[in-house]
């Protein structure tokens, strides 16, 4: 598979999430440790003409949810993904499109995370993600511990 074969279907995972077609979140770039998603401001405005939290928190998450779901892909593995807790810091307001990048924390071990799955049918993983402003500068970061658990009614 392709990462624009990926990418495509992780659009159609979006396209499928009411909130997320609402934020009409895409998915831009992986490859295979950096996801990087985009919505436009326009779509996630907030009374004040800049990013609504809620936006910026959401597609930090889908970020790391996607991140791992493309991975597990890749590993030849049907799991389900499930942010387990999350931190979300709000630097500076956002007045252009959302562009979030997720990527394993520091001290994350994907090989023993896939280890712990296959043996004992479930794992966590930390991620973070971030969302920078158009001139680079870090508006908002989240860190967070996802599940990785058995498909359990087909998943998609």
């Amino acid at each position: 598979m392709t990462a624009m074969t990926e990418l495509s279907a992780l659009d159609r995972y979006f396209d499928a999430m009411p909130p997320a077609a609402a934020m009409r979140i895409r998915a831009e770039r992986f490859d295979g440790d950096l996801l990087a998603l985009h919505a436009p401001l326009t779509a996630n405005l907030n009374d004040k003409g800049c990013a609504f939290g809620g936006s910026l928190a959401s597609v930090m998450t889908l970020a790391g949810w996607g991140l791992l779901t493309l991975k597990l892909k890749r590993a030849g593995l049907d799991a389900e993904v499930y942010v387990a807790d999350s931190q979300v810091r709000y630097l500076a307001p956002l007045y252009d499109d959302l562009r979030a990048e997720a990527t394993l924390s520091d001290g994350g071990d994907w090989d023993a995370a896939l280890h712990c799955f296959r043996s004992r049918g479930r794992a966590r993983l930390a991620l973070g993600a971030l969302v920078r402003s158009a001139d680079g500068r870090l508006v908002a970061s989240l860190q967070a511990r996802f599940a990785i658990m058995p498909q359990t009614n087909g998943g998609q």
